[in-house]
């Protein structure tokens, strides 16, 4: 009779560690799937990182090779405008400007900066005047 009250024992402990299981599960279950969202969200934005830096440095890449192929062409047009035009007046020439070696090297090409000012008095704020 012992061993009868010891397997009805095991069997009711069985059913209530199942139902124990399943209605104390759900809570793991939950926190099992958020953790495995947390980690895929981790990857997706590492992925995203990389690209993007990597987006980034062929990006410079290409405006480096764009800027250093426009100063080479710069320099062609400065040297052929100077030999195919002798005639014509520094001022007149619209390559006047020629890159030196440092220049074209340190990526120091010359640039007039526009002014926010102009050169003389416009007369605009003169009390005197009178206007007809």
């Amino acid at each position: 009779m012992t061993w009868e009250y010891a397997l009805i024992g095991l069997v009711v402990g069985l059913i209530i560690g199942a139902i124990a299981m399943r209605f104390g599960n759900r809570k793991l279950r939950q926190q099992q799937t958020l953790q495995y969202e947390l980690e895929a969200s981790k990857k997706e934005l590492e992925e995203y990182r990389e690209e993007l830096v990597s987006h980034f440095a062929h990006s410079a890449e290409l405006l480096d090779k764009m800027a250093n192929d426009y100063r080479q062409l710069y320099q062609h047009m400065a040297k052929s405008s100077s030999s195919l035009l002798p005639g014509m007046s520094a001022d007149a020439n619209p390559f006047r400007t020629r890159l030196t070696e440092s220049e074209a090297n340190n990526d120091q090409a010359p640039v007039q900066m526009p002014r926010d000012y102009s050169e003389g008095a416009s007369g605009l704020l003169r009390g005197g005047a009178k206007r007809d």
